[in-house]
């Protein structure tokens, strides 16, 4: 191991003892992994990444995800030090209310930070995303869309099953462009991983098709940038095991308590004493504030010689340069929603189905658009006949063969997402939504206009029973800040929510669909569909509403006539996506769902939170049944007659 000269010395230790002392001042944080790999993380963000402090959001700029969130203070001192708006005042204010460094970096709330991560396996799998993404847009647009998505992944990132998911995912896919250097230091929160995670991580990783680079001695940064340049030069997804020493330089390195919390005054004196760091807390000497500064200059170099890279393409190819621009900024295409197909009334047509005849007419005009299922195309209708799967000897492609790991189809369509300039949607059955719900939260989060596709969406599964009939579902989402959740009535409901969907830039939403056939309403109105909810059927002078959403909607018209036949004048309210419905003046929902007016809520899943819009809910509070699904719909009370005589119960009639 060849000497570290003085500059790089002192330049890495800025990097411990700023995590130390802000973990020191906010009495709360992770210090030790910060500590570990401030070498590594020198040696990648002085002489690999190519980023420009100035402008975070240069497209062509390399992708940073510090996936081991938990140690967000190696990210803020990078930042800091390396110039980004990142101020040492903000250092001081690690983890207190209103500062732009939160206890795990918050992607839109602090300049640089390109992914939210904290949740171990989100970093390393959005990442995955990520390189897909850069593969496609290259594929696309050439060099002007061509960049590095780099990682630094912990032991815990590893642990998790979305990981191993995303990485199968990249091995197969063979994503060169995405490099992880993963902190082998065989240290948990619980004391050493020989307690829980004794395989061969490595192997493993050979095994998913990656590169690996075995055994780099986390000080030795020589061995660092050979590390770095051996995986740019493999086209395969590279992982570099970095042995670092957890809390480097303190009395407690190389032990599992240097992972969280402060360590106290007194060790974290010995720590300066060990270090040879003379200065006092968050003071940094001007050296190494113009020696990590350099990156600026480099990078305003670098974006420049991509700018006139950028201004040839534009010259050359015109049209692809403003569909790259348009896309960047998520602007659709004027007049795409001309493309929405409008079906007859009388027509029987699962929502699925509608979806995939959606697809079919708006994939040829929005190339942004990239789709994907876990292992259910078919059944989700998500592969139109235009789409060509994405793959190593296909990267143009626009389809994207998940296979059965939702967890990881939502963590990469939220990198696909954070590309800017591609539209991700998957699909699974609604059931499996609670095997990818952290990516769905993550989507939700960080504001990405994820679209999740569930299909399959109640008791109307049928046959396969209660393991794949969803009850609790649709109100678990609901419950997500920020997600939008659309179940729509039919097939005319669908392309609204298609519009609804693809419309959002600023947040995720989930469209939900039937397995099952249903009626083409008359009288839904698509900009009733935008507003979340609208009178679909009014009648003079309504004694009561029913207020439903999906295929219930049909069965509350069937209820509203049956009464009709018995003199009681009930308005029929269809409700697909509470959150529009929410986001609507306090006089239009007033209008279509009035406090004085009785009304009884109508749908196949859970009861709770229905209290919100109905005096009485008609729903399942219980698991469903295997049987075809008319009879688990009539066994379990979806019935006119049953819906009838709710609301004239409800009504004392």
């Amino acid at each position: 191991m060849t000497q570290i000269p003085p500059i790089a010395k002192a330049s890495i230790d800025a990097i411990r003892m700023l995590a130390l002392d802000a973990v020191e001042q906010a009495k709360s944080g992770h210090p030790g992994m910060p500590m570990g790999m401030a070498p590594a993380a020198y040696v990648l963000w002085t002489e690999f990444l190519k980023h420009n402090p100035k402008d975070p959001h240069w497209p062509a700029r390399d992708r940073f995800v510090l996936s081991a969130g938990h140690g967000s203070m190696l990210l803020y001192a990078l930042l800091h030090l390396t110039g980004y708006d990142l101020s040492l005042e903000e250092l001081k204010r690690f983890r207190q209310w209103g500062s732009k460094t939160p206890g795990h970096p918050e992607y839109g709330h602090t300049p640089g930070v390109e992914v939210t991560t904290g949740p171990l396996g989100q970093g390393i799998s959005t990442a995955v995303g990520m390189a897909i993404a850069e593969r496609k847009l290259v594929a696309e647009f050439g060099e002007i869309a061509e960049h590095y998505t780099y990682v630094i992944a912990s032991d815990g990132d590893l642990m998790e099953g979305v990981s191993a998911e995303a990485s199968s995912l990249a091995g197969h896919l063979r994503l060169g462009k995405l490099i992880v250097l993963y902190d082998d230091n065989e240290i948990s929160i619980d004391g050493s991983t020989a307690l829980a995670f004794t395989e061969d991580r490595l192997k493993r990783y050979e095994a998913y098709g990656w590169h690996v680079v075995p055994g780099v001695h986390g000080e030795d940064l020589e061995a660092i940038r050979a590390a770095l340049r051996e995986a740019q030069a493999d086209p395969r997804p590279s992982l570099i095991s970095v042995r670092s020493i957890i809390g480097f330089g303190s009395p407690l390195a190389g032990h599992h308590k240097a992972h969280s919390d402060a360590m106290g005054p007194e060790k974290v004196a010995a720590t300066r004493q060990a270090l040879g760091w003379p200065y006092a807390p968050f003071e940094i000497p001007e050296e190494v504030y113009a020696h990590y500064r350099q990156a600026i200059a480099r990078g305003q170099q670098a974006q420049a010689e991509w700018q006139r890279k950028f201004e040839a393409f534009a010259k050359s190819h015109p049209e692809k340069a403003a569909e790259f621009q348009r896309r960047l900024g998520r602007a659709l295409p004027l007049g795409w929603e001309s493309h929405l197909p409008r079906f007859s009334a009388g027509e029987k047509l699962a929502t699925r189905a509608a979806s995939g005849k959606v697809l079919e007419k708006l994939v040829p005009v929005l190339p942004e658009l990239m789709g994907g299922s876990a292992d259910l195309t078919p059944s989700n209708n998500t592969r139109t006949p235009d789409m060509t799967d994405f793959g190593p000897e296909n990267p143009g492609g626009r389809y994207i063969r998940y296979g059965v790991r939702e967890h990881a189809m939502g963590a990469a369509m939220n990198g696909i997402a954070l590309s800017g300039a591609l539209r991700p949607y998957g699909g699974t059955f609604l059931v499996f939504s609670d095997y990818m719900r952290p990516a769905i939260r993550m989507a939700a989060l960080m504001g990405t206009p994820t679209v999740f596709v569930f299909t399959h969406d109640s008791i109307a599964v049928g046959e396969d029973g209660p393991t794949h009939q969803p009850i609790e579902h649709l109100m678990s989402l609901r419950a997500i800040p920020n997600l939008w959740v659309v179940r729509p009535a039919d097939a005319n409901e669908t392309a609204a929510a298609w519009k609804l969907a693809l419309a959002r830039t600023d947040g995720p939403t989930a469209l939900i669909l039937t397995r099952q056939a249903l009626p083409v309403l008359a009288g839904v109105r698509l900009e009733g569909v935008e507003r979340g909810g609208y009178i679909l059927s009014e009648v003079p002078n309504p004694q009561a509403a029913i207020v439903a959403t999906g295929s219930e909607v049909a069965l509350a018209l069937e209820a509203q006539q049956l009464l009709a036949e018995e003199g009681v004048a009930v308005r029929v309210v269809s409700l697909p996506c509470w959150e529009a419905f929410e986001a609507q003046p306090e006089d239009y929902r007033q209008a279509i769902l009035p406090k004085s007016l009785p009304t009884l809520a109508l749908e196949a899943g859970t009861t709770l939170g229905w209290e919100r819009y109905a005096h009485k809910a008609v729903g399942l509070d219980r698991f469903g049944a295997s049987a075809p699904y008319a009879d688990v719909y009539s066994k379990l009370g979806f019935t006119k007659e049953r819906v009838a005589a709710e609301v004239k119960s409800l009504l004392g009639v």
